[in-house]
Protein backbone atom coordinates (compact mmCIF):
# COMPACT_ATOMS: atom_id res chain seq x y z
CA UNK A 1 0.00 0.00 0.00
CA UNK A 2 1.13 3.48 -1.22
CA UNK A 3 1.60 6.52 1.48
CA UNK A 4 -1.14 8.91 1.16
CA UNK A 5 1.49 11.79 1.28
CA UNK A 6 4.22 12.96 -0.91
CA UNK A 7 8.16 11.83 1.00
CA UNK A 8 8.03 15.69 1.80
CA UNK A 9 5.17 15.86 3.93
CA UNK A 10 5.67 12.64 5.40
CA UNK A 11 9.34 13.70 7.04
CA UNK A 12 7.30 16.83 7.89
CA UNK A 13 4.89 14.79 9.97
CA UNK A 14 7.27 12.64 11.58
CA UNK A 15 9.93 15.15 12.51
CA UNK A 16 6.52 16.74 14.66
CA UNK A 17 6.89 13.72 16.90
CA UNK A 18 8.74 14.87 20.01
CA UNK A 19 10.43 12.64 22.57
CA UNK A 20 9.88 14.95 25.11
CA UNK A 21 7.18 16.44 27.12
CA UNK A 22 4.91 14.13 25.45
CA UNK A 23 0.95 14.70 26.47
CA UNK A 24 0.82 11.52 28.25
CA UNK A 25 4.25 12.06 30.24
CA UNK A 26 2.69 15.67 31.06
CA UNK A 27 -0.53 13.81 32.22
CA UNK A 28 1.89 11.76 35.00
CA UNK A 29 3.99 14.61 35.74
CA UNK A 30 1.18 16.37 37.15
CA UNK A 31 -0.80 13.02 38.48
CA UNK A 32 2.47 12.70 40.94
CA UNK A 33 2.57 16.28 41.72
CA UNK A 34 -0.51 16.68 43.14
CA UNK A 35 0.31 13.43 44.93
CA UNK A 36 2.93 15.38 46.48
CA UNK A 37 6.15 13.68 44.70
CA UNK A 38 8.86 15.50 43.44
CA UNK A 39 10.98 14.59 40.92
CA UNK A 40 13.78 15.73 37.81
CA UNK A 41 13.25 15.32 34.53
CA UNK A 42 15.08 13.41 31.57
CA UNK A 43 18.27 13.28 33.59
CA UNK A 44 21.66 13.10 31.79
CA UNK A 45 24.15 10.51 32.97
CA UNK A 46 21.68 7.65 33.83
CA UNK A 47 21.15 4.99 31.65
CA UNK A 48 18.04 6.01 29.10
CA UNK A 49 17.49 8.85 30.02
CA UNK A 50 14.36 8.19 32.05
CA UNK A 51 11.14 10.21 31.37
CA UNK A 52 11.10 11.07 35.22
CA UNK A 53 13.39 10.47 37.56
CA UNK A 54 12.67 10.30 41.67
CA UNK A 55 16.30 10.63 42.80
CA UNK A 56 14.95 10.22 46.83
CA UNK A 57 13.25 7.19 46.22
CA UNK A 58 16.21 5.55 43.75
CA UNK A 59 13.10 5.13 41.16
CA UNK A 60 12.78 5.75 37.68
CA UNK A 61 9.70 6.29 35.47
CA UNK A 62 9.65 6.17 31.61
CA UNK A 63 6.53 7.32 29.91
CA UNK A 64 6.02 5.01 26.51
CA UNK A 65 4.14 5.23 23.42
CA UNK A 66 2.18 2.13 22.52
CA UNK A 67 3.06 2.43 18.96
CA UNK A 68 6.70 3.12 19.61
CA UNK A 69 7.91 0.71 22.39
CA UNK A 70 5.40 -2.09 21.09
CA UNK A 71 3.20 -2.48 23.78
CA UNK A 72 1.97 -6.35 23.98
CA UNK A 73 -1.56 -6.79 23.51
CA UNK A 74 -2.18 -3.26 22.95
CA UNK A 75 -4.50 -2.04 20.23
CA UNK A 76 -2.56 0.70 19.60
CA UNK A 77 1.11 -1.41 18.53
CA UNK A 78 -0.40 -2.36 15.12
CA UNK A 79 2.28 -2.74 12.13
CA UNK A 80 2.80 -0.13 9.62
CA UNK A 81 1.40 -1.67 5.77
CA UNK A 82 3.93 -0.36 4.26
CA UNK A 83 7.80 -0.80 4.50
CA UNK A 84 7.19 -3.81 6.69
CA UNK A 85 10.42 -5.03 6.89
CA UNK A 86 11.52 -1.77 7.80
CA UNK A 87 9.23 -0.99 10.54
CA UNK A 88 9.97 -4.26 12.10
CA UNK A 89 13.59 -3.78 12.40
CA UNK A 90 13.14 -0.57 14.08
CA UNK A 91 10.28 -1.78 16.56
CA UNK A 92 12.75 -4.77 17.59
CA UNK A 93 15.34 -2.03 17.75
CA UNK A 94 13.38 -0.39 20.35
CA UNK A 95 12.03 -3.09 22.41
CA UNK A 96 15.66 -4.37 21.92
CA UNK A 97 16.66 -0.53 23.51
CA UNK A 98 14.36 -1.02 26.42
CA UNK A 99 14.94 -3.87 27.90
CA UNK A 100 18.81 -3.39 28.26
CA UNK A 101 18.53 0.09 29.80
CA UNK A 102 15.81 -1.17 32.41
CA UNK A 103 18.44 -4.01 33.18
CA UNK A 104 20.88 -1.45 33.80
CA UNK A 105 19.13 0.59 35.76
CA UNK A 106 17.78 -2.69 37.83
CA UNK A 107 21.91 -2.99 37.86
CA UNK A 108 22.50 -0.19 39.29
CA UNK A 109 19.97 -0.07 41.99
CA UNK A 110 17.34 1.53 40.54
CA UNK A 111 13.36 0.64 40.52
CA UNK A 112 12.28 1.00 36.98
CA UNK A 113 8.99 1.63 36.02
CA UNK A 114 7.02 1.73 32.77
CA UNK A 115 3.73 3.28 31.87
CA UNK A 116 1.91 3.06 29.15
CA UNK A 117 0.41 5.64 26.92
CA UNK A 118 -2.92 3.56 27.06
CA UNK A 119 -2.48 2.81 30.54
CA UNK A 120 -2.52 6.83 31.42
CA UNK A 121 -5.92 6.79 33.66
CA UNK A 122 -7.30 6.94 37.17
CA UNK A 123 -6.98 3.17 37.59
CA UNK A 124 -3.35 3.21 35.99
CA UNK A 125 -1.67 6.25 37.89
CA UNK A 126 -3.21 5.57 41.37
CA UNK A 127 -1.48 1.68 40.62
CA UNK A 128 1.72 4.00 39.78
CA UNK A 129 0.93 6.26 43.72
CA UNK A 130 0.66 2.52 45.20
CA UNK A 131 3.77 0.93 43.61
CA UNK A 132 6.15 4.40 44.73
CA UNK A 133 4.96 4.41 48.40
CA UNK A 134 3.01 7.55 48.37
CA UNK A 135 2.51 9.70 51.72
CA UNK A 136 -0.82 11.33 50.97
Amino acid sequence: MADIVDRKTRSRMMSGIRGRNTSPELLVRQYLFRAGFRYRLHVPGIPGRPDIVLPARKCVIFVHGCFWHRHPGCRFAYMPRSNVAFWKRKFESNVRRDRHVQTMLRRAGWRVHVIWECEIHERGLRRLKRALGARR
